[in-house]
């Protein structure tokens, strides 16, 4: 198996330390390049982090690397390694430069921010849902005069509780869904002792997040055309979204209706069956069952199901049928590893696997 050099951008944030616990042991991907802000650079990262947000202690091998600045070192980088991952907290037009920059510098780029999410060429990939779209990349290089720089993105996290439940059920035809989802406060890149106003609470509202759940899985179902995706028409999704008190993993509550509507064992059955490109071609991230079915009334729940495949599966229960809607569901998926760093992972396992890093 071939061995990527890899460079985090945005290392001393929750994703990135995410990234770093995810790849200490990777069979793949070597990080040998850690950049960040200037106020970072220069530093050892154990001195750059100004708090260390996971369960885990910081591995050794990274403690002592020496942070880079990820725009002003951003040449020394491309040249260092194979391809970077992204997940920096900037303005997004200083994202889409930053990106932009590496992709220009010949150096791939991973992202897991949102700048690009519907730059019309960029992919937005969910690895099991639309490994077809990769395909855009080389519309991309053409557009931006690269041979080997692009980029290639991971959906918003939120999206992973209930797009990839829906997408094996399309095939009965889907005619509108609505889902409220319950989002943990890593997803704000915050811990309960820092964000004590969630104590106790919940807070209806999340700064573009409601527009994103509705548009993306759009993106994600449409096609190529003359090198650009273009979204689908339908299904027509609306959405709530709400920050609750839990440390790590997105509920969803999804109501949906069909053209033809199956059976409850249907779904199921669609469900358990349903296989990715990912699983097809054994990823070292994939989850072997990429959906995992709970037939209990009070499951899944975060403390019990976030980590279920290493926090990469997606979860779904309580599926019946609705007085409005043709059936209701919940869905649940971990959303700092299926929904951020892991699912940036895969996605790069999957170019891996299918040659986008080579020279």
């Amino acid at each position: 198996m071939i061995k990527y050099k890899v460079g985090i951008i945005g290392a001393t944030g929750m994703v990135g330390q995410r990234f770093l616990m995810l790849l200490e042991n990777h069979p793949q991907f070597e990080p040998v390049c850690l950049a960040a802000s200037a106020n970072s650079a220069g530093k050892k990262y154990k001195d750059a982090i100004k708090k260390w947000f996971m369960p885990l202690p910081l591995p050794e091998k990274f403690a002592d690397m020496i942070v880079m600045d990820a725009m002003a070192d951003r040449e020394k980088i491309a040249a260092a390694v194979d391809f970077c991952f992204c997940a920096v907290n900037m303005k997004k037009e200083d994202i889409r430069e930053l990106e932009y920059a590496y992709a220009k510098s010949e150096c791939p780029v991973v992202s897991n921010n949102s700048a690009h999410r519907f730059t019309d060429d960029v992919p937005m990939i969910i690895p099991e849902v639309n490994a077809d779209h990769l395909k855009v990349i080389e519309s991309q290089k053409k557009r931006l005069g690269i041979k080997r720089g692009f980029i290639a993105v991971k959906s918003n996290c939120s999206l992973q509780s209930y797009v990839p439940l829906l997408h094996p059920l399309k095939k009965f035809g889907i005619k509108c869904a609505a889902v409220t989802t319950y989002q943990a406060i890593s997803g704000a890149g915050k811990v309960f002792d820092t964000m004590p106003e969630i104590c106790d609470n919940v807070i209806p509202y999340i700064g573009g997040e409601e527009e994103k759940s509705e548009k993306e899985p759009l993106k994600i179902w449409g096609g190529i055309e003359n090198g650009k995706i273009v979204p689908a028409t339908s299904p027509v999704i609306t959405a709530q979204c709400l920050r609750v008190p839990v440390s790590d993993g997105h509920t969803a509550a999804c109501f949906v209706s069909f053209e033809n509507k199956p059976s409850k064992e249907e779904i199921i059955k669609a469900w358990r069956e349903f296989k990715g490109e990912p699983q097809k071609l054994n990823l070292p991230s994939a989850p072997k069952q990429f959906i995992h079915y709970f037939e209990e009334d009070n499951r899944p729940q975060p403390k019990l199901d976030r980590n279920t495949e290493n926090g990469m599966a997606v979860c779904a229960g309580r599926l019946r049928e609705d007085n409005l809607f043709d059936y209701k569901f919940i869905g649940f998926s971990h959303n700092t590893l299926r929904g951020a760093a892991g699912g940036a992972v895969l996605l790069a396992e999957l170019l891996a696997a299918e040659g986008y890093f080579e020279n």
